[in-house]
Order: C-alpha cells, then sequence, then structure tokens
C-alpha cells in the first residue's frame, strides 16, 4: 500500500487550489445530537458449507452526526462487508447495528429495503444510473419509491442537480455525460430523499484526476454544510479529505484516526440538504476513465 505524502496528490492539488498553500492541520470540535452510526460487536460470518470464514470480529465503532470518514483497507480486509451492512444490504452475523438509533440487525428484507430508501444515499464507483433515462429523472427515481408527489420530486431533483452544478444538462441522459457529471448526478440522487447518511463506494474509482478533485470538492462541500459522509477507498490520496480514517486488516480494526491534515468540524445535520444560497460550480467536463 502506498503511503500518502503530505504534498503530494490529489489531496495536495486541491488544497493548493483552495488555499494556495499544502495541507495544515486544523482543530477538531465534535458537537451533534448522538451518533448515526453505532456497531456493538458486530460479527460476520460467511459459511461455505465446508469451512465458515470470519469476514468481521466484533467490531465496535461509533460515526457521529456530521463526520466525514474514509475507510480503507486491502482486498480481504473486510471494508466492503462492513460497507454491506452500513448499507443494509447485509445483516451481520451476530451483533447489533444501530442506524439513526434504529437497530437493523434483525430486521426483514421488506424493513431494510425500506431503511435504504429513506436513510441511506448510495453513491457508487459505476455511478449506476438509468441509461435511457435523463439525469433528471435517475435523481427523482428514489423519490418516487417513497411516493413523493411528482411535482414536488421533479423541483426537488431540479433543485439538487443545480446544487451539484448540472442545472443546465438536467435533460441530458447519461452517455451524453462524462464521468464526473455521471458521477454528481449519482450524488444528486443520493441527496434526493434526504438520508441521514452518505455511503460513497470508492467513487472516484472510474474518473480522471481532474474530475476526482471536483467529486472529493462537493463531497467536502456537503460535509461542510452538515451530511454525513461514509466513504470507502483504496487511495490514500481519496482519504485524505476525510477527517477520519478508519484502517481494515483481516476483518478487524487496524487503527481509528483523526486526519490531521483535514480539519473536522461537525456541523448541524440537515443544511446540506436544504436550497443553497450559492450552487457548487458546474461541473468542468471531466472525461470517464476505463
Amino acid at each position: 500500500m502506498k503511503k500518502w505524502i503530505p504534498g503530494k496528490g490529489i489531496f495536495a492539488i486541491y488544497q493548493k487550489r483552495k488555499t494556495g498553500r499544502g495541507p495544515a492541520a486544523a482543530s477538531v470540535q465534535h458537537s451533534g445530537s448522538g451518533p448515526l452510526i453505532s456497531l456493538e460487536n458486530l460479527v460476520k460470518i460467511y459459511d461455505t458449507g465446508a469451512i465458515k470464514v470470519m469476514g468481521l470480529k466484533k467490531i465496535n465503532l461509533t460515526i457521529e452526526r456530521g463526520e466525514f470518514v474514509a475507510i480503507m483497507g486491502h482486498s480481504g480486509s473486510g471494508k466492503s462487508t462492513l460497507m454491506n451492512i452500513l448499507g443494509c444490504l447485509d445483516r451481520p452475523t451476530l451483533g447489533h447495528y444501530y442506524l439513526d438509533g434504529v437497530d437493523t440487525a434483525q430486521m426483514t428484507p421488506d424493513e431494510l429495503s425500506d431503511i435504504r430508501n429513506r436513510k441511506i444515499g448510495f453513491v457508487f464507483q459505476s455511478f449506476n444510473l438509468i441509461s435511457r433515462t435523463s439525469a433528471l429523472k435517475n435523481v427523482e427515481l428514489p423519490m418516487t419509491y417513497a411516493r413523493v408527489p411528482k411535482a414536488k420530486r421533479m423541483a426537488r431533483a431540479a433543485m439538487l442537480l443545480n446544487r451539484v452544478g448540472l442545472g443546465a444538462r438536467k435533460e441530458h441522459m447519461p452517455n451524453e455525460l462524462s464521468g464526473g457529471q455521471r458521477q454528481r448526478v449519482a450524488i444528486a440522487r443520493a441527496l434526493a430523499n434526504e438520508p441521514p447518511l452518505i455511503l460513497a463506494d470508492e467513487p472516484t474509482g472510474n474518473l480522471d484526476t481532474a474530475s476526482s478533485i471536483e467529486i472529493m470538492e462537493l463531497f467536502t462541500k456537503l460535509h461542510e454544510e452538515g451530511a454525513t459522509v461514509v466513504l470507502v477507498t483504496h487511495e490514500e490520496d481519496i482519504a485524505a479529505f476525510a477527517g477520519r480514517i478508519i484502517r481494515f486488516s483481516d476483518g478487524q480494526i487496524q487503527s481509528d484516526e483523526l486526519n490531521p491534515g483535514k480539519g473536522q468540524e461537525i456541523v448541524s445535520p440537515g443544511q446540506a440538504f436544504a436550497s443553497p444560497s450559492s450552487p457548487v460550480p458546474a461541473a468542468k467536463g471531466g472525461t470517464y476513465a476505463d
């Protein structure tokens, strides 16, 4: 694994663009009404019949509202297993997962589906947009499942696309957008139902450097305005944008540290979902990197 070196890489480019200098340490202030995520003795066992594999081993973890957290680890470390459980895509074998005060560990598939729609916004590496549907309709989709009235969801989808700098491209199809623009649509879609948690799984994995910086700038701005963001990445430069970095190895937490190069101030949740006084600058048209 490459070690992140201050002054180099994607995060350093972002810092220099923003401040004219490299990363600097900042104080960390915690506030809020309680943890958004709480894991208690969480265990995940994969039973293949012949053998049993421990995917996660008694994980205890708390993430406060308004944090920006990066989860790192090599292949097989357990980070993807954890992300699936945090996203209510899978259930733990043992232990408890409290999301927004609700224990999800024993929920039925239908209950988990409802939790996913109301409380979690997903951003994936491959965007997962519907190819024959406009950007506006893609952002509307979670609200359609939530039975939001048509006029309201159209207005909100248009506002969110404007929020991520794509207001002028709302009628474009995904194949008419660059990789960075597609990921902006995916982020707008993730915000559609005002979920308390944004989960991003390798969101810059298919993007070039310029587009990666644009997307991470957007996540940073959403966090600054109150969103709770949990990011899975294997790239040190991308993790450097987060205020807290958790490293996994062999199904266990290897380290859990505040990021000295990125101050983390936890602010009031909900601000990220309101109509902004000024939108994020329009996408600069990054390219899709195969």
